[in-house]
């Protein structure tokens, strides 16, 4: 007789066991996986209800899930969550936020220039709050240190991802890392990921619904042994699940039409702790050369 599965005492060891589990599970039950992973706050504090409807399932699914990682019924993987949020989380998260902002849009008639920047700047510092949220220091740290160990730094993102992809590769070239900007001009990404090895590093940008060609050149250089570090929406996102590190940002969105400014934010705050890591030891090392000649 198989043992009965252990629930996960912490909503951390939940989040770690999704994770492993997730490509064995059926794809009703990744659905509810995505949306325990990516909205802890809304499963804490709504009722099953509201969870079904949001997350595009039936209650009896939720429920199903929850006995799936050893629970007896929802409630008790939903108090795990809710724990942490009274111990110190924001008990408004991030999606009922944007859901208010676009709901208060909506009743508003479309302005003239001032009033859509004014409805961007609000809608963009609703992303940035969370982007706190979703990145950890660890996590950058874990990130900064797979740019410095690489020999060569790979960079991918198309379409929407693309000029964040872009501004990566310039701004670590600019900090003398060598960098292969994968533009996929001529459709030559595949080729373009060729030489990728285990010493090296690709940084893959990639959003929902996730462009086929960073989706490729990930797995491309997962074949090839490469490190992965991925800036994605989702933990369980065909672009973060093979990665060594994954930086998850949420976007706004207003009036239908996505930002990029958390993107464009997470971006530059990983480039500078790159560079705020190495400039000390170029120094340490320049003045140690100066002082044996």
């Amino acid at each position: 007789m198989d043992e009965p599965i252990k629930a996960p005492t912490t909503a951390e060891e939940l989040r770690a066991a999704i994770l492993e589990r997730y490509d064995g599970l059926s794809k009703r039950l990744q659905q509810i996986a995505r949306y325990v992973l990516d909205e802890p706050n809304e499963l804490a504090l709504e009722t099953l209800a509201v969870i079904a409807e949001r997350s595009g399932v039936q209650p009896s699914a939720i429920v199903r899930f929850a006995k799936t990682f050893g629970y007896p019924g929802a409630s008790q993987m939903q108090r795990l969550f809710r724990d942490g949020l009274l111990s110190g989380n924001a008990a408004l998260g991030y999606s009922e936020r944007i859901r208010n902002f676009s709901a208060a849009i909506d009743k508003r008639a479309a302005g003239g220039g001032v009033q859509l920047l004014s409805e961007f700047i609000e809608g963009n510092t609703l992303a940035l709050q969370n982007l706190e949220q979703t990145v950890s220091e660890k996590e950058i740290a874990a990130a900064v240190r797979l740019i410095q160990k690489a020999d060569t730094v790979y960079v991918a993102g198309f379409r929407r991802a693309f000029p964040v992809a872009s501004y990566l590769a310039y701004s670590l070239q600019q900090l003398n890392k060598r960098v292969l900007f994968i533009d996929g001009v001529a459709g030559l990404s595949r080729q373009q990921i060729q030489s990728i090895g285990p010493k090296d590093l690709l940084i893959a940008v990639s959003y929902h619904p996730y462009a086929d060609e960073t989706v490729a050149t990930v797995e491309g250089a997962v074949a090839r042994g490469a490190k992965v570090l991925s800036m994605s929406d989702s933990l369980v996102s065909p672009i973060a699940k093979p990665a060594d590190v994954v930086l998850q940002v949420r976007e706004s969105e207003v009036r239908s039409f996505r930002s990029l400014a958390a993107s464009i934010c997470l971006a530059q705050a990983l480039v500078i702790g790159f560079a705020f890591e190495n400039t000390p030891k170029t120094a340490a090392g320049k003045r140690a050369a100066a002082a044996k000649s």
